[in-house]
Parts: structure tokens; C-alpha cells; sequence
């Protein structure tokens, strides 16, 4: 196999890996595990096997649905290695949701896991008449009969292709409800796993990551993938337990893991005698990395208590844009809320609606601008236009502000602000000040139509598991924030549910909440006195 030169691709750096040390362990998920050459080797036949049994050139679609498995990085490596583009599904998609994907992206075959063959099948057959997908392989002894019968025999060039090509197809599971084919290229994410490098420092060859998120994410991948191309090891979680995560980290064996709000949610859910347990035990650990969603403050510093100083990095960032900032060990809890400072090779605007930068303090739209930014939206350019200025500025539609010291505070997202009399009011920061009440754990905020007012506020709230949801709450979590805020942040609204709706990357679907999503909830209102008549 010949590499043109001068290239970057993700499949770079499990080949190099495998010349160096072919029997340094590389993968594990489950009782499954791969050395570098053996990875190094199914990544090759995917290669052959792609560009002879399925024809692929470069630029070709190909569609994989599954949940975290061993193939999923030969499969993406392979495939992305002969110029191929691969749409990652979401595996927990129904099967209008995967048809959409693969007629939009124009997926000529689709990897199927055996536990989603059924969606799969049901999803093509849901495209009749349209030139999509020609093969289902489904993975275990079919994808493995079709590996081993590929002939590795004699030379096999790669095709020449630039690295700004892009390798991924990754679909949005969307909080607007309407997911975009996010198109993202070789050489931004093989940048991004330099940088990952340097920043979180639990990447090198020697290193060992446990990758819970999901790979069919933009982040998860990521995450996983740094590992494998740095030489390190990456032990591929399928299902995520708390209690097996803690156990993972306290027996030594990894130095890094990534996880998003809600895993650190359900940790710090189990039971004190359980998290007693393990307390004080990952002393391997190197780097705790957040991403996707903001962490609340109260739950950082349960974080920090738990597992130490000087590990945890909360870095905020997006498909599109990549990786924009990373709030340090060090400034965990020396700010409220920050998502830290530009992480390396990014520069950052904020900018009002005229275009022009905002002075700090002030909320302004964040614009992002590095080498690890996405190359647009599948056949969608006017969205592409739409979130982009000159000079190669993106924004993937945050408002944000800077303090004085530099650090970057995310206000909230611009299509979740509120107008309400005229005045322009951010759910974020009433949701941090319900999230202080004692007996909450989780909060979202959203506007509901209201005749006067255009807008008026409406908060749903998680309890915490002790506390009983009764109007007598409602009014005293209500009551709590007013004295936090000003009169006119102050809602009036109040929803408990059993879990706030989010997506498969943990971001709260906000839409649900706006239009009810089915849920049965009871919302209470309270007006104290002072307010009747204003």
C-alpha cells in the first residue's frame, strides 16, 4: 500500500503504529480486543474490500449505524482511507430517521450492527425509487466472511485525493428538529487530535482512554480516535453503567476519559456508600474532559471534590466548529460558569448583528475561527452561507461574553432567547439560578407565546430524588430565583419532570418543552402578591 505524500488522514496513524509496535495492544470493547497489526490489517481489507467488492471512488457515500463496537474505527478508517465519505448514523434513530440520512447523504451501502439490522432493512426498504443504498453488510460473520475473502495479495495504491476531502458525514440528532449532514475533513480532525494532544495530555503512545460517548458523534469519535492515532490504547464502552465506571478508574488502568453532563449526572446519583467506595482511587488519571452540554457549577465542584484538582477541562465547542475553548484544571473554580479560554490555534469574536466586535461584557454571537472547522453542509449551502462571515469566521449560533481576564462565558444559545416585552432575556442564567435551590438538580428554561407580553418565561425542573414535586414547591423554587434575579428574568412557570429531553449528545430539546412532547406535566403558576397588578 502506497500513501501519497504530504496528506493527512485519520488512517495515518494506526498505520504508523503498527510499523513501530504491531503487538501493543490498540482496542478493546467488551471481551474483544485488537494489537496494532491486527488493526492495522482490518483496516487495510476494509480498504481493498471497499474499493474491489463495492466499487467505491473517491467522494462515494456509505452510511454506518451502530452503537459503540470494535469495527467502528476500522470501518470509518478503512472506508475514509480509498476517499470515501461515511455518514455516521444515530443508532438510536428509528427507521424514517435513517432513511432520511441515507437519502440525503446518497449512501451507497450501509454497515449495519446486528442489533439494528431490522431498522436498517425497514430504512432502505422506505426508499423505493430512490438511488440510494445498494448493500447492507451486516456486522459479525457476514462483514467478517467479507473481510477475510478480500484478496490481499500484490500492490494496492490508495487514491490520491487532497486531505481537505472530507472523511465524515456526521448527521445532527438536532435540538431544531431539523439534523444537517455536517461535513468534516481529514485534515481538521487530524489537527484536532494534535491539539487534543498537547491540551489534555493523556494521548501520547503510552496512554490508555476509556471512550464512553457515542462514536456516531462529531466529540465521541474524536475522543476515541486521538488515541488510536497516537498509538495509544482505547477501551470502547458499549453501554455506560456508572458503577462499572468507577470501577474502571479506580483500578489504574486509564489516564483519561471523556464524558458529557449527564454521565457525571448519574455518577454522582449513585448511592454515597457506592461513591465512597471508589473515592480517592483513579490515581492514574490524568485528564477528565466535559464536553457537549455546560457542566452546572454546583456539579463541577462535586467533580473536583471527588476525583481531585488539577484534572477536569471543560471544553465547549461544536460539530462545526470543533473544539473553540477549554476551561483548565486550574480555573475550575476560580470562575462561575466560564468555558475557559480560546483552546490552541482558535481565535474568537463576538460580534453584534451589525457585524461589529462587542467590548468585554457585553453578549455578543460567537464567531470561531481555526484549522478545525468543519467544510460546510451536505448540499445545503445557503445554511452553510448562513452560519459563516468572511474570512473563514464561523458561528455554530452561541451567544457569549468575555470577562475582563479573557475568559469566555456561553450566555446562551440565540435561537433559545427570549423576548418578552421587548426585552431580550437568556434562559441559561435563570437556569443556573434554579439549579442553586437545594432541591433541584436540573433545570430548563424556555419562552411560551403569551398575548401581552409576546413571550413569557416557563421553567421545568428535576428534583432531586428526596424531594416530592407539590405546588408548595413550585412556588418556594420560584420564590428562590426571584430573590436571584431581577423581577423580569423571574418566571412565573413551573414544570417538574422526570428528565429534561435530550439529544443523543446530551443537548437539551428544547422544541420538546415549547410544544409539551407529549408530557404529562402539571405546570405550576405563582404570582406573589407584589406582582398581581404590575
Amino acid at each position: 500500500m502506497t500513501v501519497p505524500l504530504g496528506q493527512m488522514r485519520i488512517a495515518d496513524g494506526i498505520h504508523a503504529s503498527a510499523a513501530r509496535a504491531p503487538q501493543s495492544l490498540a482496542v478493546r470493547c467488551g471481551d474483544r480486543e485488537l494489537v496494532y497489526g491486527q488493526l492495522d490489517d482490518r483496516v487495510r481489507r476494509v480498504s481493498r474490500a471497499a474499493t474491489r467488492d463495492l466499487q467505491l471512488a473517491v467522494g462515494d457515500r456509505v452510511a454506518i449505524l451502530a452503537p459503540n463496537c470494535l469495527e467502528y474505527p476500522e470501518i470509518i478508517c478503512g472506508l475514509t482511507d480509498v476517499g470515501a465519505i461515511v455518514a455516521t448514523l444515530n443508532p438510536r434513530g428509528n427507521a424514517g430517521e435513517v432513511a432520511a440520512s441515507c437519502r440525503d447523504s446518497g449512501a451507497r451501502a450501509i454497515f449495519v450492527h446486528g442489533s439494528l439490522e431490522k431498522v436498517a432493512r425497514d430504512a432502505v426498504a422506505a426508499t423505493t425509487g430512490v438511488k440510494t443504498v445498494e448493500r447492507i453488510i451486516v456486522l459479525g460473520p457476514e462483514y467478517e466472511r467479507w473481510l477475510t475473502a478480500v484478496d490481499m495479495a500484490g500492490p494496492f495504491a490508495l487514491p490520491d485525493f487532497d486531505d481537505t476531502q472530507p472523511f465524515s458525514l456526521v448527521y445532527s440528532s438536532g435540538t431544531t428538529g431539523e439534523p444537517k449532514g455536517i461535513l468534516l475533513s481529514h485534515r481538521s480532525r487530524v489537527l484536532t487530535f494534535q491539539a487534543m494532544a498537547a491540551e489534555y495530555g493523556c494521548f501520547g503512545p503510552h496512554d490508555r482512554f476509556y471512550a464512553l460517548a457515542p462514536l456516531a458523534h462529531g466529540a465521541g469519535f474524536a475522543f476515541a480516535m486521538a488515541g488510536l492515532f497516537f498509538g495509544g490504547f482505547v477501551e470502547i464502552e458499549s453501554k455506560f453503567e456508572p458503577t462499572l465506571l468507577l470501577q474502571r478508574l479506580a483500578d489504574g488502568r486509564f489516564n483519561g476519559v471523556f464524558m458529557v453532563p449527564t454521565h457525571f449526572q448519574a455518577l454522582f446519583s449513585l448511592p454515597v456508600e457506592t461513591l465512597d467506595k471508589y473515592r480517592g482511587h483513579a490515581t492514574a488519571l490524568r485528564a477528565i474532559i466535559s464536553n457537549a452540554a455546560a457542566l452546572p457549577q454546583r456539579l463541577k465542584q462535586y467533580i473536583v471534590e471527588y476525583f481531585g484538582p488539577q484534572l477536569l477541562h471543560e471544553s465547549y465547542g461544536s460539530t462545526e466548529a470543533g473544539i473553540v475553548s477549554n476551561l483548565r484544571p486550574a480555573d475550575q473554580l476560580r470562575t462561575q460558569q466560564s468555558v475557559g479560554r480560546a483552546f490552541a490555534a482558535n481565535e474568537i469574536r463576538l460580534l453584534d448583528d451589525a457585524g461589529q466586535v462587542v467590548a468585554n461584557g457585553e453578549i455578543g454571537e460567537l464567531y470561531s475561527r481555526s484549522p478545525y472547522l468543519f467544510s460546510g453542509y451536505w448540499n445545503k449551502p445557503q445554511a452553510t452561507e448562513d452560519c459563516g462571515r468572511a474570512e473563514g469566521w464561523v458561528s455554530a449560533g452561541d451567544l457569549a461574553r468575555f470577562d475582563e481576564q479573557g475568559f469566555l462565558y456561553i450566555v446562551d444559545r440565540k435561537k433559545d432567547m427570549v423576548i418578552s416585552g421587548g426585552i431580550n432575556i437568556y434562559p441559561k442564567e435563570i437556569e443556573i439560578a434554579l439549579e442553586r435551590h437545594p432541591e433541584v438538580a436540573e433545570a430548563s428554561v424556555v419562552g411560551v407565546p403569551d398575548v401581552r407580553w409576546g413571550e413569557r418565561l416557563r421553567a421545568f425542573v428535576v428534583l432531586k430524588p428526596q424531594a416530592d414535586p407539590s405546588s408548595a414547591l413550585a412556588a418556594e423554587i420560584l420564590e428562590f430565583c426571584r430573590g436571584q434575579l431581577s423581577s423580569y428574568k423571574a418566571p412565573r412557570e413551573l414544570g417538574f419532570l422526570a428528565a429534561i429531553p435530550r439529544n443523543a449528545t446530551g443537548k437539551v430539546l428544547k422544541r420538546e418543552l415549547r410544544a409539551g412532547g407529549g408530557m404529562a406535566v402539571a405546570v405550576h403558576t405563582y404570582e406573589p402578591e407584589i406582582h398581581k397588578h404590575a
